[in-house]
């Protein structure tokens, strides 16, 4: 049987990446994979996510050992079967690469090949360029600053007026929102 992943990145459009690989490796060795097919270092922290379908975050499988003493179950890459997380096609993951800017790339298993084996990782399909692997903060800053354009009218209304709100009391009306921001104090 064969695993294979499809993997995006939200901050490179035609940036895409198809590993296929055993699903008794580890999730050390997907990583090794990811790494290699994007051209990355490996000396960055990182961890994968298994994720729901909206993307949100519900395992944790880590690099190494945090020693976080909590219920919470502790997977770590190097003695993780994929098989032992994920069984089913479209299965989603995040592989957080950048902690600090919280960065990754979004994967889905979406295909699972029976009736055939594989040795190692095979990187399948590998179009654009990936990401860089870590960026400044002012890097990051810049590309916020660059996508995001805040007029004067970034709250909506041009025809504003403080009468809308009602006061600190909190009523409402049809027409109306109460805040706790009308009082000058604030």
């Amino acid at each position: 049987m064969i695993y294979q992943f499809l993997i995006l990145s939200d901050e490179v459009d035609h940036f895409r990446r198809e590993i296929q690989i055993s699903p008794a490796a580890t999730f050390l060795d997907l990583h090794h994979a990811i790494l290699e097919a994007s051209g990355y270092k490996h000396d960055e922290m990182c961890s994968f996510f298994i994720c729901d379908e909206d993307w949100s975050k519900k395992t944790e499988i880590t690099l190494i050992d945090m020693d976080a003493s909590s219920e919470v179950d502790t997977y770590l890459m190097e003695n993780t079967t994929l098989e032992e997380l994920l069984e089913d096609e479209h299965q989603k993951m995040l592989y957080v690469f950048d902690f600090l800017m919280e960065r990754s790339f979004f994967i889905e298993l979406n295909k699972i090949i029976t009736g055939q084996n594989i040795d190692g990782p095979v990187c399948s399909l590998a179009v654009g360029d990936p990401p860089p692997q870590s960026v400044s903060i002012d890097e990051m800053e810049k590309r916020l600053d660059q996508h995001v354009e805040l007029g004067e009218n970034f709250y909506g209304d041009m025809e504003y007026n403080d009468d809308e709100l009602n006061t600190i009391s909190g009523d409402y009306d049809d027409d109306s929102i109460g805040s706790y921001y009308d009082d000058e104090r604030y």
